[in-house]
C-alpha cells in the first residue's frame, strides 16, 4: 500500500471517529435537556442522563467535566438555538414599527412553543444563576437580540416614530418579561383568574396587547 493511501486512510479514520464523538456529545446534551427539564438540576442526575442518552457516566464526564459541566452546555445550546432562531426570522430594521411588532411575535411565539426553555431558566433563577454566570458565552446570549432592538430604536428615533431617549435593553426586558411570565406562569394564573391563558384566543389576545402596549411605550 502506497503512503498516499495510508494518509487517505488515516484522514477517513480520524473524520469518522470525529463525528461519533460529536454524535455521542450531541445525544448526551439532547438527554441533559429533557432530563433537567423534567427534574431540575438536583433531581436531573448523571445516571438518569447517561440512561436516556443510552450513553455510559464516564463520557459524561469526558466530554463535559462534570454534571455542573454539562447543565452549563445545556444553557448555551437551549440560548444558541433561539439566537438562531431569531437570526432567520430578520426584520427590516428599516421599518422600525414593523420590524418592533415581528421582534414581538417572535419572543412571545418562541417562549410559548418551547417549554423546556423556560422551565431551564425557572432551574437556573432558583440557582440564582450560579451556573451560567460560569459560562464565557454568557455576555452573548442576549447580545443580538439587544442589538436588534438597538437598530430597531435608532432608525425609529431617526424617522422621528419613536422617542430618542429609549435604552435598548429596557425594550428588550420588557419585551421578555411579557413573554417569560406568561408562559411560566400560565397555570397559576388561569387558576387564579378563573380562565385559561393558553387558548389561541387568549395567545392571540395577550400578543396584541403586549404589542400596543410596547408601541406606546417607544412611540415619539
Amino acid at each position: 500500500m502506497t503512503q498516499t493511501k495510508q494518509q487517505s486512510r488515516a484522514v477517513r479514520g480520524t473524520g469518522v471517529r470525529e463525528a461519533a464523538a460529536q454524535s455521542t456529545r450531541d445525544g448526551i446534551l439532547r438527554a441533559a435537556t429533557k432530563v433537567f427539564a423534567r427534574y431540575g438540576y438536583d433531581g436531573g442526575s448523571v445516571e438518569k442522563i447517561s440512561r436516556l442518552a443510552k450513553s455510559y457516566d464516564r463520557m459524561i464526564y469526558y466530554y463535559f467535566g462534570n454534571k455542573e459541566g454539562l447543565f452549563i452546555a445545556v444553557l448555551e445550546g437551549i440560548y444558541q438555538r433561539m439566537d438562531e432562531a431569531e437570526a432567520k426570522f430578520a426584520p427590516d430594521a428599516n421599518d422600525p414599527v414593523e420590524a418592533l411588532k415581528t421582534a414581538i411575535r417572535f419572543r412571545l411565539d418562541y417562549y410559548r412553543r418551547h417549554p423546556d426553555f423556560v422551565t431551564l431558566l425557572n432551574t437556573e433563577n432558583l440557582h440564582k444563576g450560579k451556573h451560567v454566570s460560569k459560562s464565557p458565552r454568557a455576555p452573548e446570549f442576549s447580545s443580538h437580540a439587544v442589538n436588534l432592538i438597538a437598530r430597531i430604536l435608532a432608525n425609529g428615533a431617526s424617522q422621528g416614530l419613536f422617542r430618542s431617549d429609549l435604552r435598548p435593553r429596557d425594550i428588550y426586558l420588557l419585551i421578555v418579561s411579557t413573554a417569560y411570565f406568561h408562559t411560566s406562569n400560565r397555570y397559576t394564573m388561569s387558576a387564579f383568574l378563573g380562565e385559561p391563558l393558553d387558548t389561541p384566543e387568549a395567545v392571540a389576545q395577550w400578543e396584541a396587547f403586549v404589542i400596543d402596549s410596547v408601541l406606546r411605550v417607544v412611540k415619539a
